[in-house]
């Protein structure tokens, strides 16, 4: 599976740890960075991390920013991204089984490298459940293509 991970100067700290996580997961890893803590803006990390899952150059994402609020923010105005803002395991278990999340976001201001690992490790292992979850993913691909209910 090819993970690409994405993030600002806010996020940067929980990127080895997320790239950590990646590569225990047996997940091959694409960095569409940033690589510095250089000032930058997270909506140009979550363009370049969505495209690559949408265009299937990427199975899943992983965003950083500051609080992982802005980044998926961004990453859910392309069309075919669900991505999830987690801050604990169950909820990265949860956006894989029950929400057929494509993206998870953390924030480096609020999740420290150890959770950020054991977070991203979880959502990496988690699967999709299906059944009467898939209705209602279905009913958010409706929304996004701007149809009724």
């Amino acid at each position: 599976m090819k993970i690409a991970i994405g993030c600002d100067h806010g996020g940067i700290v929980l990127k080895n740890s997320v790239k950590q996580a990646i590569a225990d997961s047996k997940c091959e890893i694409l960095d569409f960075g940033t690589f510095s803590d250089a000032s930058c803006d997270y909506p140009d990390f979550a363009y370049k991390v969505g495209k690559a899952i949408v265009s299937g150059e990427a199975d899943k994402g992983i965003l950083l920013c500051g609080t992982g609020i802005g980044i998926s923010i961004a990453a859910n105005k392309i069309k075919g991204i669900r991505c999830a803002h987690v801050t604990d395991l169950y909820c990265a278990q949860m956006a894989a089984e029950h929400n057929n999340a494509n993206a998870i976001a953390l924030g480096g201001r609020i999740t420290d490298s150890a959770t950020a690992y054991e977070i991203v490790k979880t959502y990496l292992a988690s699967t999709f459940a299906g059944g009467r979850h898939q209705a209602r993913v279905d009913k958010i691909a409706r929304i996004e293509n701007g149809e009724a209910l």
